[in-house]
């Protein structure tokens, strides 16, 4: 026989009308003047009413919103969240929309708590402006279904299993590239022009071996097609023409596509004996030197030189400053040895312009021995000349390693999706990724406040002979997970009440259907959950 003290019935009841018109406690005439408690973690925070409503699209500011975080027992609203940060969430509401992060709190976790609190996107990119953040950069897809295709199949190697063969097959290519223009210069890979033939006329007649039967063009031929049947696919589907060639490496596809057509023109042309072989050789080696460019090529599929890029971007400033040390140190250092060599008849100093080379090679630490003071007062300016080097060098580098630093770990938190699954009584309730703030989930992980709304369908399991005083008054810390009959069931523990429970008194929804319901759906609080004790 089930047994259910009056007074504890009224109690629930008094309860769920609560629960259930706490968004409508706070009327218009009151909220200039009525106070609000605020529980971070146990650190509590009072404000007034009139200071949240100033923004009221926010958590704090919106009674609805806040509703399920109230505690109706302790009167006051409580977030499990981190307590340093709310100082200036806080401050956020009383200034009217200054935000500043606390001195102590990483930014990571401070972003964290401006999603929770829902203060608003705009917020969270003046506050990235202001920690000096970069935005992130937006990357339009395609309009059409089929470019968008290409777009990903070519732009974003991650995006499926074909874009990723084919970067492999690009980095492969590259590779080949480079390999055959680093061969092709081996002697014994070398052409030896043959000596021209003295003809009837006097004339001389060079038959040079034609180009096009050379295996070494033959494989670079198809390395350049295999490169503008890849940049074609990217210019036809991407979505922004003018976007497309303000790409730094879409510009350096080009350069590693274009030497190979002016050379063909070229020898085109030196065949048929329209231009001069001396002049046509000089271009050639000019364009055939910007070949090495293609290694560049190799940053599109690798996050480390697209990193490296990004901190000598970000350290111009500092490598300005690095050059214009070194070159007053040069000049300084190349007039004081010249003077102080000057005197001797052997010096190779024989003047400040060719004592710039020893200057630089010494500031540098290189030290290539080709050129050396020979006197005692050259080489006190040598000593000096090294050890300013070793300084002027080591002051600017420090900044630049920490644009690494920050570019590389920023690199690798975006890539990283750390997933952590939420444990309830033992079993693993749901895998969300890191810093993930949205409220129905984080409250259902971590918030020990949320009053339950359902409590129509609410029944309340007592135990017989409990009595009024055999009540639950303490102070919610524990959330466990059964399940009886099929259904879950969220149970009191000993250490909700005053003294350790024979049996606990659980909360339970009727079951609807077969299927149990999400666990959402039964977040305990202090107000709705009753602990009776058997005799």
């Amino acid at each position: 026989m089930t047994v259910v003290s009056q007074d504890n019935k009224e109690e629930a009841v008094t309860v769920t009308h609560l629960l259930q018109d706490a968004a409508d406690l706070e009327p218009a005439d009151q909220e200039c003047s009525e106070r609000v408690v605020i529980n971070i973690s146990g650190l509590r925070f009072e404000t007034q009413l009139k200071t949240l409503s100033r923004f009221p699209a926010t958590l704090l500011g919106d009674p609805r919103k806040r509703t399920r975080f109230f505690d109706p027992m302790r009167n006051e609203y409580f977030f499990d969240r981190n307590r340093p940060s709310f100082d200036a969430i806080l401050y956020y509401y009383q200034s009217g929309g200054r935000l500043r992060r606390p001195v102590g709190v990483p930014v990571d976790i401070f972003m964290e708590e401006i999603k929770f609190y829902e203060l608003g996107e705009e917020v969270m990119e003046l506050f990235k402006d202001d920690e000096g953040l970069p935005r992130e950069e937006e990357r339009p897809l395609p309009t059409n279904e089929f470019q968008r295709q290409l777009w990903l199949l070519f732009e974003y190697p991650e995006s499926s299993g074909p874009a990723r063969t084919i970067a492999i097959v690009s980095v492969m290519v590259i590779l080949i590239s480079i390999i055959i223009f680093c061969l092709e210069t081996l002697p014994e890979f070398r052409e030896v022009s043959p000596e021209p033939e003295k003809c009837a006329n006097g004339s001389a007649d060079s038959k040079a071996p034609s180009p096009f039967t050379d295996p070494f063009f033959m494989v670079e031929t198809l390395c350049i097609v295999w490169f503008s049947f890849e940049f074609t696919m990217r210019f036809l589907s991407c979505p922004s023409k003018a976007a497309f060639f303000k790409n730094i490496m879409n510009l350096i596809d080009v350069v590693a596509i274009a030497p190979y057509f002016i050379t063909l023109g070229l020898d085109l042309a030196e065949h048929e004996g329209s231009s001069q072989q001396a002049a046509s050789l000089a271009i050639l080696r000019v364009i055939r030197l910007v070949r090495v460019f293609r290694i560049f090529k190799l940053s599109r599929h690798s996050k480390g030189l697209q990193i490296l890029g990004q901190t000598l971007h970000a350290s111009l400033r500092e490598l300005g400053l690095l050059i214009f040390f070194l070159l007053i140190g040069v000049i300084l250092f190349s007039s004081s040895v010249y003077f102080a060599e000057v005197e001797d008849p052997e010096t190779v100093f024989s003047s400040i312009p060719d004592a710039f080379w020893w200057a630089v090679v010494t500031m540098t630490t290189v030290g290539y021995g080709d050129m050396y003071p020979s006197t005692i007062g050259g080489k006190v300016v040598g000593s000096l000349c090294a050890i300013a080097g070793v300084l002027t060098i080591a002051l600017p580098v420090p900044v630049i390693v920490s644009n690494f630093n920050y570019f590389y770990h920023r690199e690798n938190e975006e890539e990283e999706n750390v997933q952590y699954i939420h444990v309830t009584c033992g079993q693993p309730e749901q895998q969300l990724s890191f810093g993930e703030t949205d409220s129905t989930k984080s409250n259902q992980s971590i918030s020990k406040t949320e009053s339950y709304q359902g409590s129509d369908d609410l029944e309340i399991l007592t135990h017989p002979n409990a009595t009024q005083s055999e009540t639950y008054t303490g102070k919610l810390t524990e959330v466990l997970q059964c399940w009886h009959t099929g259904a879950p069931v969220l149970c009191c523990v000993e250490n909700f009440c005053r003294r350790p429970l024979v049996e606990p008194v659980c909360i339970a929804s009727k079951p609807s259907n077969s299927s149990p319901p999400s666990s959402s759906s039964f977040l305990p609080t202090a107000s709705s959950c009753t602990c009776m004790l058997n005799d």
